[in-house]
């Protein structure tokens, strides 16, 4: 039996909130699926589980290729050199873009409690960005698609800015850019990349339970708090 929610301080404490997409609003596991075996089928590699897939989400896509490459390859006892695998990253590279952008959100669904939420950050007052490691070419689509792009004043890829989460470096140029101090920035996300990010840039950080943790539980990572639910952000009264 999973313990309640741990909730944060209160939105009182925050000026705007930055948002994680893949995992934390958004499922797009299948959506990966779809896409990652589509490339391998085009690469005439063999076919990659969607269960291994979730443990490589939420480091950017140049992770999630490398990995699911070398993952499948090692399934079928090859062993490439690393000019091989450079050559045949830059051949998966552009076929998993296009096979990604052909399927996006179409194997996806918007977690329960999310619309909800963002609809209750938004009447408290909180200005709302999305933060995500997933391209912006990638991420922007997605939130059009799910209904989910009103609700932001901006929107940062993982190739919006030098580095990626958990380098707290977005999370700094988000708050910038919505004009507010990380101290009363709220970073809500599922994983051990947005809570390291949050801690290093001064963010305080609240994880969803039900997102993608590479394989660990969410709990045990150092956070502000837990909920399992997006609207679960904002009390019943607020």
């Amino acid at each position: 039996m999973h313990p309640g929610p741990v909730p944060p301080v209160p939105l009182a404490a925050f000026d705007a909130a930055i948002i994680d997409l893949d995992g934390t609003m958004v499922d797009t596991l299948g959506d990966f699926a779809e896409a990652l075996n589509r490339m391998l089928h085009e690469l005439a590699l063999p076919p990659i589980a969607a269960q291994h897939i979730e443990r490589m989400v939420g480091k950017g896509s140049e992770h999630l290729l490398n990995s699911v490459l070398n993952h499948v390859l090692t399934q079928a006892g090859k062993a490439p050199t690393a000019i091989e695998m450079e050559a045949l990253y830059a051949r998966a590279w552009p076929s998993y873009q296009r096979h990604y952008l052909a399927i996006n959100g179409q194997f996806a669904g918007v977690y329960p409690g999310v619309m909800e939420g963002l609809q209750a950050l938004r009447s408290a007052g909180l200005r709302l960005a999305c933060l995500t490691n997933k391209p912006t070419a990638f991420a922007v689509p997605l939130l059009r698609a799910k209904g989910l792009d009103g609700f932001f004043e901006q929107v940062f890829g993982g190739d919006a800015f030098e580095r990626k989460k958990p380098d707290p470096l977005p999370l700094r140029k988000t708050c910038e850019a919505l004009g507010t101090v990380p101290a009363r920035t709220l970073m809500v996300g599922d994983s051990s990349n947005d809570a390291q990010a949050a801690r290093a840039a001064g963010c305080p950080v609240v994880l969803v339970t039900y997102g993608y943790n590479h394989g660990q539980p969410v709990r045990a990572v150092d956070a502000d708090g837990w909920v399992n639910a997006l609207h679960e952000l904002v009390p019943p009264a607020a």
